[in-house]
């Protein structure tokens, strides 16, 4: 079963907070169950206790679907990130999630206004081969959980190009799930309906943005940070860019989860609510296009 749900990044941006600082969330989950969605991710205005959330999201008929947890694995060792990822899985499982999104965070420019994307981190020999069987084991504990780890690859971190996600794939375990983003993939130059296809039997998350080409080309052109690309709308819903939605959806076979829309934008020029029911219904549609219920 497939079941469509939403980021509250576009209202309140969590890496740049100025940007829907004013929307209240409130605002937020009314518009998102107006626009036909199920659920939410974590937002920085959402409550962290289970007590205090779970009224707040029943109250408006959603669901939680998961939240991001920022590793830093190359950096510290296993027990270290286990120790810090309690509180977020704590929640997570209190609330009835099944999957949490990772990202490794080490050394990344993605929340750093003034850093452009051509200074984003690689990672050398030895940091592959420190960082992915770290990865594996931080995926196999949390499974204890249980919770399934998604890994979101992502502009600006370690995991960013076509190839970096191939090879983490190749280089751990069964118990590292990819967790696809359409807009990522787009901008850091990979095919997602091929990503889908070589990597289906792992996708346990998606998260749909669509790409506008202009802004893009113009953001690699004269190295733009990634917060300046998503201030100048590189990134929207689904059905408003470059991306053959139903494409990449076909690819996924028997998939069954969450489909989310996750497109962040300056809110004040493109208002929320409209857009998450243009997102909403594209995405409905193109599922169905796909032959996804």
């Amino acid at each position: 079963m497939i079941r469509i749900g939403a980021n509250p990044i576009g209202w309140s941006n969590d890496d740049m907070i100025e940007l829907g600082g004013h929307i209240p969330l409130e605002q937020c989950l009314a518009e998102a169950k107006a626009a036909g969605f199920e659920g939410m991710e974590l937002g920085n205005k959402f409550p962290r206790e289970a007590g205090k959330l779970k009224p707040i999201l029943e109250a408006h008929g959603l669901a939680l679907v998961s939240g991001w947890y920022s590793t830093f694995l190359i950096e510290r060792d296993l027990d270290a990130e286990l120790e810090a990822v309690q509180a977020h899985g704590r929640l997570l499982k209190a609330m009835g999630c099944r999957v949490l999104i990772v990202a490794e965070c080490t050394r990344t420019v993605h929340g750093d206004k003034d850093a452009s994307l051509s200074r984003r981190p690689v990672m050398n020999e030895n940091e592959w081969a420190r960082f992915t069987p770290r990865l594996t084991h931080f995926a196999e504990k949390l499974r204890e959980l249980p919770l399934t780890l998604v890994y979101h690859h992502h502009m600006g971190t370690v995991v960013q190009s076509g190839a970096e996600i191939d090879r983490l794939m190749a280089e751990t375990g069964p118990a590292v799930k990819l967790l696809l983003d359409t807009g990522h993939a787009v901008w850091g130059g990979a095919d997602p309906a091929a990503l889908a296809r070589r990597h289906r039997d792992r996708i346990a998350h998606v998260h749909t943005k669509d790409v506008r080409k202009n802004v893009m080309v113009r953001a690699a052109r004269e190295d733009w940070s990634f917060l300046d690309s998503v201030v100048e709308g590189v990134y929207t819903v689904p059905g408003e860019g470059m991306i053959d939605f139903a494409a990449v959806f076909r690819e996924l076979g028997t998939y069954s989860g969450w489909v989310v829309v996750e497109a962040e934008q300056d809110p004040a020029k493109a208002n929320p609510a409209a857009y998450a029911k243009l997102g909403y219904g594209n995405v409905k549609r193109f599922l169905a296009q796909a032959g996804l219920a």
